[in-house]
Order: structure tokens, then C-alpha cells, then sequence
């Protein structure tokens, strides 16, 4: 038994992932499993679609329909409930054996996305405080936080050059 928790797939019916993530959200809650199974994601995104009219609408679609990812201490009683619940087809792996998704995995899937709040915006200086143009000073021209990405112009041997780096390698100056 594992005593940290991990991110597990599960498989679903298709079309019962809300319904699986809801009904195993309220028996967590019921039998005060908070601590063992923790999370308990259907990961989904938006998408702007344009109808037949030519109207453009916003749909919220799941990314890997079929799947919830649960994270959770796997355990026998953990395992029981999550593969006994209506919907569920049972864990991804070898033999419906339960196989935790590497670190990896987790970042790649998105499960878990480490936000990074920045305090500068496009014309912005900033300073790059890390990597080989540490002590460059630049100008932001572009700013993707989905991607953990900010452009920035920096003047080299008298030349304006355009470098991307990452949102943590660069600070406001002032």
C-alpha cells in the first residue's frame, strides 16, 4: 500500500464520466474519504464551434472521453469503491491492475498545471533572471500563459532579437 497519493485512470462507459465523478465524489464525502481518494477529475476544455447558422459558440468537450482521473492512496476498500461504482469499467492497466500515471504523464495530461502569476504585461521591461541571457534586459512583446511562455525583445550587439523564454526567467525591472 502506497502512502502518498497517485494519479489513477479509470474507465467509464461512454458518457457516464460525470455521472462516475459525481457518484464517487458524494460516496468520498459520505464515508469520509477525503484523505484517501482526493481528487477526482474529468478534464475537459473549451471549444468555439460554428454552427450550421455560422454563429460561433463556446463548447465545453472532454478531452479523453471515456476516462476520470482520480487521485487517491490505493488501497483494498480505495480500489473496491472506485471499481464498484455504476458506470466504471474498471482501472487502466495491465489486467485492470491499477497503474499510478508517472510524473510525467501528469504533467503531459495537464492534470495537475502549476499557474505561474506574472506582474509585467506586453511593453513591459523586464530583466532575464535566469538561463544564458541572465542580466539581458528586454521589452515583453507577447505573454502565453497556457503555454508558460513570454517573448521578449532583447538588444543584442545593437540588434532587437526576439527570445522566448519561460514565464519564471524573466522579473519586472523597477
Amino acid at each position: 500500500m502506497s502512502e502518498t497519493a497517485k494519479w489513477y485512470v479509470v474507465h467509464t462507459y461512454s458518457g457516464y464520466e460525470n455521472k462516475v465523478a459525481t457518484t464517487l465524489q458524494t460516496v468520498v464525502e459520505n464515508r469520509k474519504f477525503q484523505d484517501l481518494i482526493q481528487e477526482i477529475r474529468v478534464p475537459t476544455e473549451t471549444v468555439t464551434e460554428i454552427t450550421d447558422t455560422g454563429k460561433r459558440k463556446e463548447v465545453e468537450r472532454k478531452i479523453y472521453p471515456g476516462y476520470v482521473l482520480i487521485k487517491m492512496i490505493m488501497t483494498n476498500e480505495t480500489w473496491y469503491i472506485v471499481r464498484n461504482t455504476r458506470g466504471c469499467t474498471g482501472f487502466v492497466g495491465p489486467e485492470s491492475k491499477p497503474v499510478p500515471l508517472t510524473e510525467d504523464e501528469v504533467s503531459r495530461l495537464g492534470v495537475e498545471i502549476h499557474q505561474i502569476e506574472v506582474d509585467y504585461q506586453v511593453g513591459d521591461s523586464v530583466k532575464v533572471i535566469e538561463g544564458p541571457l541572465e542580466g539581458f534586459i528586454g521589452i515583453v512583446s507577447e505573454i502565453e500563459l497556457d503555454k508558460n511562455k513570454v517573448n521578449v525583445n532583447v538588444s543584442m550587439f545593437g540588434r532587437e532579437t526576439p527570445v522566448e523564454l519561460e514565464l519564471d526567467q524573466v522579473v519586472m525591472l523597477g
